[in-house]
């Protein structure tokens, strides 16, 4: 038994097949680009969480160790500075 050529093989898969096939892909590159072309609004990072001076909520959050901490347990005589990281595995 021959093994087909790729000019075989195309040539008999119905021409209507390969252009809706055609059409997929280029609807697919198309939404893509939409996709990418979006603009998005600007992110104020300064805006974002406490600002510096403002009293922030009551919390209770773990460290990496599995300690719990809060506020109230940070709180030092002349209060407390947070400082948040992404993360502690760095």
């Amino acid at each position: 038994m021959a093994v087909p050529t790729p000019k075989q093989v195309i040539a008999s898969i119905p021409m209507r097949i390969i252009i809706q096939k055609s059409l997929f892909a280029l609807y697919l590159a198309l939404c893509g680009s939409l996709v990418v072309a979006q603009e998005r609004e600007a992110i104020v990072v300064a805006e974002l969480g406490p600002q510096v001076g403002e009293q922030v909520p009551d919390f209770e959050l773990k460290d990496q160790f599995g300690e719990t901490h809060s506020l109230d347990s940070i709180m030092g005589p002349n209060g407390a500075m947070l400082l948040f990281h992404r993360s502690a595995d760095w």
